[in-house]
Formats: C-alpha cells, structure tokens, sequence
C-alpha cells in the first residue's frame, strides 16, 4: 500500500510538471503574439487547455508566469560547476571562449530575443517585463561572468574590478549583433561563427589585459601555438 501511495504521489508530481510546462509555453506564446500588458491569464489559460484555478495553483499570477519562462532561461547561464582551476592565463581565454560560445548561442536564439523585443515593446505599459529581463535574464550572465573574473583575480591572472571586467568581456563579445538582431538586419550566427567570436573576444580581452606583474612570460592565445 505504502509503495502504491508514493508511485502515486510521483505520478501526481509529474503530471503537475508537465501541466505548469505547458501553461509557461502557452504564457510565452501569448505574450510574444499580444503582447504582455494586453494577454490575459483566460488567454492563457485557454491555450494551455487548463483551468484558471489550475493556472494560479501551479504557476501563479501574470507576473510570475513572466518571471517563470525568463528564469527558465536564465538557468542556461549559469557558471558550470566543473569549472576548471584558473592556473594560466591559457585557460582563462579557454574559459572565456567556452562561456562566450554558450551566451551567444543562448541569447541569440529567437525565442530570447523575443523576449528582448517584448520587454521593448512594453517598457511604457508594463515596465515589469523589462525589469523582469534585466534582473533575472540578464544578471545571470553578468553574474557568471563576474564570477569567471573573480576566479581570475585569485588565481593571480588579473587585476582590476570583476563587475568593471565581465562588462568590457561582454562589449568585445558582443560589439553590434545584439542591436542589429533586435532590430532584425542580421541572422543569427551559426555555430562556428559564435566559436569564432567568443575566441576571437577572450583572446582580445587577455591581451588587453598584461599579468599584474607586468610581465607577459611566454603566454601565446590559445589555439595559436
């Protein structure tokens, strides 16, 4: 009976998973062709094929459905957990071209940038979404990425504000496309175009960037041996 009981509650578990999955789908879909200020939780109900006493029960209000699919998307950018030990300044350029490739892939992919535009498109009516994106969306990379710098720092490899050197990181990796993708005059990159640009950005950055000791040793950027 006990056995019965809890395969029960972990189907109940995963029905309720795959319903919420759902109705943030069907809140993403609604928001992007309405617009958020103008959808309604009925809209959104509707297209997830729910009840709205279901919608509140596992989602929760408008906003939080919005902060929901962005935090969905924000977990791709965090820091990962194996990252390696920042000993030479090889791997730091290693490191920066591997987070680079995957904020690009991540950013560019044309259900974010959507969001992007929304959070435009909304910035008078419903300042939420952008401060939504901004808080959320965007601080999870800017966090990494501080994070990648402060690892740096310790190990002795740079010197200088983490927040000041993730933003400078940031502008060489990104220079125009994120404008020109918004406003719709570039197609997203492909996948060696992205590898090519956050390479390309984490050797810049590291030459911009002589050891603390003002010594450059026998350091060569990385793939250029």
């Amino acid at each position: 009976m006990a056995t019965a009981s809890v395969s029960k509650r972990r189907q109940k578990g995963g029905d309720e998973a795959a319903v919420r999955e759902r109705i943030l789908e069907a809140a993403f879909a609604a928001f992007m062709k309405s617009g958020y200020a103008t959808t309604s939780t009925l809209e959104i109900a509707t297209r997830a094929r729910v009840s709205k006493r279901e919608l509140y029960a596992l989602v929760g209000n408008k906003r939080e459905m919005l902060i929901a699919c962005i935090r969905e998307r924000a977990k791709r950018l965090d820091v990962p957990a194996d990252l390696p030990v920042l000993r030479d300044r090889e791997t730091l350029e290693q490191v920066l071209a591997s987070f680079g490739t995957r904020l690009i892939r991540e950013v560019s992919d044309p259900a974010v940038i959507g969001v992007f535009r929304l959070a435009i498109a909304e910035a008078v009516q419903a300042p939420e979404v952008a401060c939504a994106l901004n808080s959320i969306g965007r601080e999870a990379s800017r966090a990494a990425l501080r994070e990648i710098m402060a690892r740096a720092q310790v190990s002795g490899l740079l010197t200088g504000r983490p927040a000041e050197l993730a933003e400078q990181f940031a502008g060489l990796l990104w220079r125009d496309l994120m404008v020109s993708l918004l406003l719709g005059v570039a197609e997203r990159p492909n996948p060696r175009e992205i590898a090519v640009r956050a390479r390309d950005a984490a050797a810049a950055f590291v030459q911009l960037h002589p050891l603390p000791n003002g010594q450059s040793g026998n350091y060569m950027p990385a793939g250029r041996h």
